[in-house]
């Protein structure tokens, strides 16, 4: 038996009584587009209009065999073996069951899983990308499959597919999201202009705005020149007092003048990263003073809405370490203006 002979196509006027097979979408561009008649909706006499108005000559009913689902039974098994901590999901709407996040957090999503995946016939997995922040009843991940009815030799597919991955890399390489954690951050801002109050302070208030939006708070803001002693031991206060993240603005470029790089190696902090294959943002520090995470800002901070401080940071305040593996990978895709 064929998928097609599961599927018996009738004459809308003729259905009054019968049993749709699948939802039903309506679009009206600028205005609408959604379900407006759900799987298993008994056809009335009042709905022929419906139907006629958005295109539905013929309809289809269905008469399902062994050893074949639904679109909409499969959407589901396909996303109840993708789904981990922090998130859930929706009922199915058109074919489609979203995975969504229950927390503001951090998107964990493997790449390399969902090519692979989606390299099964029929079967279609669109997600955000990996290290998305994403807030609470974001949707993360749509499964669905291409027909209304797929054989369950593709879900059996999907999930030694997945089963493999697990074996391979572990069940926290699938679909998570990761809870920011409340950090105590130390901010220096270096700069004789700023220090001696020639020019305002512009570093702090936007630094100050992305930790808050991530749920952590800097705790204090210490100003110093342009002299590696001082911002030496700046930062030592900070690792005094037990901070959880410190950062360093202004200075990062090569300008003699500017002593940043230069005062965090001298801390005796391990350097990842002097640089990064990502613009803007190209000349940020990424080190670590013992378990302490350290970030040298460069000027494209203040004006650049994204850039690559933006990428890092969302995963230090959840918890990762960065390693240099995670700078090197940012240069693809990472060109955002230059």
């Amino acid at each position: 038996m064929t998928k097609d002979d599961m599927l018996l196509e009738v004459r809308t006027e003729d259905a009054i009584g019968m049993v749709l097979a699948h939802d039903l979408t309506q679009i009206i561009p600028g205005k609408f587009k959604g379900r407006i008649f759900k799987k298993g909706h008994v056809i009335q006499k009042d709905d022929i209009p419906k139907l006629l108005d958005i295109g539905k000559e013929h309809i289809y009913i269905l008469n399902l065999k062994n050893g074949y689902l639904h679109e909409n039974e499969a959407a589901i098994q396909m996303a109840n073996l993708l789904y981990g901590e922090n998130v859930e999901l929706n009922e199915p709407r058109e074919g489609k069951v979203n995975i969504k996040s229950k927390i503001h957090g951090l998107a964990k999503v493997n790449g390399d899983l969902i090519n692979e995946l989606n390299q099964i016939d029929e079967i279609a997995v669109a997600t955000l990308k990996n290290n998305t922040v994403v807030k609470a009843n974001q949707p993360i991940v749509g499964t669905r499959v291409i027909p209304l009815i797929v054989n369950k030799e593709k879900l059996e597919q999907f999930k030694k597919t997945i089963e493999q991955y697990k074996l391979k890399y572990g069940s926290d390489s699938l679909i998570h999201v990761k809870p920011f954690r409340q950090m105590k951050v130390g901010l220096i801002t270096t700069g004789g202009e700023v220090f001696t109050g020639r020019i305002k302070d512009k570093f702090g208030p936007i630094v100050k705005q992305k930790i808050a939006n991530l749920g952590s708070e800097v705790v204090e803001q210490r100003f110093s020149p342009d002299h590696a002693e001082s911002i030496i031991q700046h930062i030592q206060a900070f690792k005094d007092e037990d901070v959880d993240l410190i950062l360093v603005t202004g200075g990062m470029s090569v300008d003699p003048d500017d002593r940043t790089p230069g005062a965090i190696k001298q801390t005796g902090a391990n350097v990842v990263s002097y640089g990064t294959p990502m613009l803007p943002g190209s000349m940020l520090m990424m080190a670590y003073l013992g378990d302490t995470p350290i970030m040298g800002l460069p000027g494209c901070v203040m004006h650049d809405p994204f850039t690559s401080f933006d990428v890092l940071l969302p995963r230090i305040c959840a918890g990762e370490k960065i390693e240099k593996e995670d700078i090197t990978i940012m240069g693809y895709g990472g060109l955002y203006h230059c």
